[in-house]
């Protein structure tokens, strides 16, 4: 569908520009891609003054672009424009693509610390190189063939690329089309108008899977207090952000497979008052991965449980044992420290009341190995559990916390509170890095971990797992109490994760 025709178009404005917003609609791709070419060039004279124009959008796409795309990645947008928006995300690697001429030669001399070249979004090729993310801003409806774009950008991924793609909402054709006739907004000659299950649908057929798609961007104009107001708080909100100008979505390729050897697995152990357990933990850990090393983090324990996991690790010198004691307080310190003194590839949380079997532990490895998941999160709401191995208010908190956990993060999480994890040792690093973006309010390292892959995009699955009764100790949670910080939890997901712009 095309968009209405302007009352007055530009002097000189390119003949196919005409033709689409008369419905003349190009029928061969060669020929739509030069004309398309000189469209831009043409925009290219004056783009300045009408971003300059709409400088509250294009502050906006900016600020949600570098939301999803951390500092320091290697970045390749396709539809470069001007370059603005691939130096606002502040790459290690920026390579930006366009058809126009005239659009790279202004785009490489703003950002002479980035790269661009001439080309066509249908015929991509960066000979070979690979990249973190890959953004398509207000491109999807200038294309000619959206799925051929999308078949090209596997050869642009590797296994962890995430791609961004947001573009105009279907409703504010009006609007947009009477912003155009006033002189707010150039006009433009938009083919497709997809809606977001369009865009899934082709995403899926070239082999990517949607992991997250929000709308965003309710008044595209600056004013002054009410516009951060509106986008920030307003847009996210039920019906209301039906209403929003721009879809957004963030995808992954799927069946992409990366050749390394086989994996090494550290499992991190946090046990305070878990002296019964000890022995065991490291007779029914399986061997996993090409190598296991276990990681017993005591943590100022009342019983004998420090000297008995230096008595096991002493006894059993053929297994990879090592036993830490804890400064601070807290599961989430103890995990923190494990992680931090790990080896493994891949770093595995098993709690010692072992109430989750080390058994399982396999499971998690073939999930995250196979490319199921970037991370691998312990399920225990699904399969029937020991009658005294979660307490009644235990259970219905956990699955209150889970359900608006999911709505905030984004993506589906059955049982936020399952202390097994799993995940690769470069994905937590990265999370690390990122950790002050959300503040140290974590004590339980469950929140802080999942928080971290839901911002970083990464797949995010649920492993289910028998849940069993402790026997020997009790547990270390008080339900009030910690109640109430899960509730803290959650305000800050609301704040650094849901409402955003």
């Amino acid at each position: 569908m095309s968009s209405p025709v302007p009352s007055a178009p530009p002097k000189d404005y390119p003949r196919w520009a005409r033709d689409v917003r008369k419905d003349k609609l190009p029928t061969r791709m060669g020929e739509h891609l030069g004309e398309v070419e000189e469209f831009f060039d043409h925009y290219a004279l004056s783009v300045e003054k009408w971003r300059r124009r709409n400088e509250g959008y294009h502050r906006a796409i900016s600020s949600l672009c570098s939301f999803y795309i951390p500092a320091s990645a290697r970045v390749l947008e396709i539809g470069s424009g001007t370059g603005d928006l691939l130096a606002a995300t502040q790459p290690l690697r920026g390579l930006g693509i366009d058809i126009s001429p005239e659009m790279v030669r202004l785009a490489t001399s703003k950002h002479p610390d980035l790269e661009f070249r001439c080309m066509a979004a249908e015929f991509l090729d960066c000979g070979g190189e690979k990249f973190d993310y890959i953004i398509l801003s207000d491109l999807v409806g200038f294309l000619y063939d959206i799925r051929l774009v999308f078949e090209r950008l596997r050869s642009a991924c590797h296994a962890q690329t995430r791609i961004i793609i947001h573009w105009y909402s279907l409703l504010w054709q009006p609007i947009l089309a009477l912003a155009e006739r006033t002189g707010m907004k150039y006009p433009l000659p938009i083919l497709n108008w997809t809606t977001k299950e369009d865009l899934a649908n082709l995403l899926y057929l070239a082999d990517f899977e949607v992991l997250r798609s929000r709308p965003h961007i309710l008044l595209p104009k600056h004013v002054p207090l009410l516009t951060r107001f509106v986008n920030r708080f307003l847009t996210p909100l039920p019906l209301i952000r039906q209403f929003a100008l721009t879809n957004w979505v963030v995808a992954r390729p799927m069946r992409l497979t990366e050749n390394r050897p086989v994996p090494t697995v550290s499992v991190i152990c946090p046990c305070r008052n878990e002296a019964g357990n000890i022995q065991q933990i490291v007779e029914r850990l399986p061997n996993i991965g090409s190598h296991t090393e276990l990681i017993f983090v005591e943590g100022h324990s009342k019983d004998n449980t420090l000297d008995e996991c230096r008595r096991v690790a002493a006894n059993t010198p053929e297994k990879d044992i090592k036993v830490l004691v804890q400064e601070g307080r807290g599961k989430g310190d103890a995990v923190r420290l494990g992680f931090a003194k790990a080896t493994g590839d891949i770093l595995m949380i098993l709690d010692a009341d072992i109430s989750v079997a080390p058994e399982d532990l396999v499971d998690f490895y073939d999930a995250l190995v196979s490319g199921k998941g970037d991370f691998i999160n312990g399920c225990r709401l699904v399969y029937s559990m020991d009658s005294r191995a979660m307490r009644f208010l235990n259970l219905w908190g956990n699955k209150f916390f889970a359900l608006l956990l999911s709505k905030l993060m984004g993506q589906p999480v059955k049982d936020s509170l399952c202390g097994t994890k799993v995940l690769w040792r470069k994905a937590y690093l990265d999370i690390a890095a990122g950790r002050t973006y959300f503040g140290a309010l974590d004590p339980f390292g469950d929140f802080d971990l999942l928080f971290g892959a839901a911002k970083l995009n990464m797949k995010i699955i649920d492993i289910p797992v028998r849940y069993r009764e402790r026997t020997y100790g009790s547990t270390n949670i008080n339900r009030f109490a910690d109640g109430s910080l899960l509730m803290r939890m959650c305000n800050k997901a609301a704040a650094k994760l849901f409402f955003i712009g």
